[in-house]
């Protein structure tokens, strides 16, 4: 007996047509989640000028030559770009090419043409200045005593105790902090590093001085604004207004800034990556172990952390200082 062939009807055609959209729009976004939202924004704006460059001289960019390409790489030599500026677009520009399935442009000739720009310009990255115990505590004197004061003081003692990135700062919420005995234990739920969401927990201890208290200052800007969910750094406009909206990280940068020239230093040195890279460095200088600095500061290499604290240590258990000179 043959068995009678279901008719596939225009619904259930429909459906499934509905169903395949969904899903494809819903691959679409997990794809752009596998990215940071800062990492993203790069590979955007590095796109972009690309594109642009091709485009002022009419020449192909997707794909693009060898010759279009060494072409490019020159320009931005002749811009006076650093090589970490060159080789963040080259990734770029690789990562729009396999987006769209066509074969990355690193063949044997811009890889030769790269050694031979690293060679010329040099790659060394002088990159901002820390931010030292002694500094820090110069720069929380200076906080008013005000709303935006303390937000600012809990801000920069947390981020500096915890070795926070800024884009864990702006991305702590109330609800990330659990109080003990010792002080607080921090969850990140994201980080450059732990891009799956698994969590990092940081430990923030009570400090000796209530005034320079990581633990008593979140409490205190809790307190104050009244926030008792959601997330914990804000904005605050000019006439005391507290936002819903949680801070961007470029404003960490500028708030770090601010009270940077204010103590007398130049702001152009110092970012929000001060507070973190300053820890490290204090830490040295204090005599804790990399063990200890790098559990903090969730460091995946050694080579990594030592980029931190390498100046720090130039004096410390120096051959040279032995010489009897």
């Amino acid at each position: 007996m043959k068995r009678d062939i279901i008719p596939r009807s225009e619904t259930n055609l429909e459906n499934a047509e509905s169903t395949l959209e969904i899903l494809l729009k819903m691959s679409t976004a997990f794809i752009e989640k596998s990215k940071s939202t800062s990492t993203r924004k790069s590979y955007q704006s590095d796109w972009s000028h690309f594109v642009d460059w091709c485009t002022r001289y009419e020449l192909p960019y997707m794909p693009t030559t060898n010759e279009t390409y060494a072409l490019y790489l020159s320009s931005m030599v002749l811009d006076g770009l650093k090589a970490s500026t060159i080789q963040r677009r080259m990734s770029s520009i690789a990562q729009a090419h396999y987006a769209k399935n066509f074969d990355t442009p690193s063949t044997k000739l811009i890889k030769e043409v790269w050694s031979g720009i690293k060679k010329e310009i040099g790659t060394y990255q002088e990159g901002k200045q820390p931010i030292l115990i002694e500094t820090l505590l110069e720069m929380l004197k200076l906080a008013p005593a005000n709303m935006k004061g303390s937000r600012d003081k809990a801000l920069l003692l947390i981020g500096f105790v915890g070795a926070f990135r800024r884009s864990e700062l702006v991305n702590l919420d109330v609800s990330d902090f659990r109080l003990s005995k010792q002080g607080y234990t921090v969850r990140i739920k994201y980080s450059k590093t732990d891009q799956e969401g698994k969590g990092e927990f940081v430990a923030i201890p009570y400090g000796q001085s209530q005034d320079t208290c990581p633990v008593l200052a979140i409490q205190n800007w809790l307190n104050v604004s009244s926030i008792e969910s959601g997330p914990v750094f804000r904005a605050i406009n000019k006439i005391g207004h507290l936002s819903e909206k949680r801070l961007s990280d470029k404003s960490v940068a500028l708030i770090v800034k601010r009270y940077v020239e204010a103590v007398g230093l130049d702001p152009a040195m110092y970012a929000g990556h001060s507070l973190r890279k300053g820890f490290a460095t204090t830490a040295a200088m204090r005599g804790s172990s990399e063990r200890s600095i790098k559990e903090q500061t969730r460091h995946k290499s050694d080579a990594m952390l030592r980029r931190y604290i390498v100046n720090a240590t130039l004096f410390m258990e120096n051959a040279a200082n032995d010489l009897g000179l």
